[in-house]
């Protein structure tokens, strides 16, 4: 991990196109300013690892699911 410091005011450029501004301290909380393209999704962290652990969990295999599926298939099909 990369660790610097900055002031409030100060900036961090990621590539040319993502900007991290400091804009304030408060006690154990900073306000970050981000200026990120429109694309890129931003996320908090907590929400990132809900979002990740929920993809992995729907692209868990069920094999019931399966046979449902197969069954819906074969009927479709006769």
């Amino acid at each position: 991990m990369l660790i610097l410091s900055r002031r409030p005011g100060e900036s961090l450029h990621l590539g040319d196109d993502i900007k991290i501004t400091i804009l304030s301290v408060k006690g154990q909380q900073i306000k970050l300013g981000l200026d990120v393209p429109e694309h890129l999704p931003v996320y908090r962290e907590e929400i990132y690892r809900k979002v990740h652990a929920q993809n992995a969990s729907a692209l868990e295999l069920d094999n019931n699911d399966l046979m449902v599926a197969a069954t819906l298939w074969i009927k479709d099909t006769r």
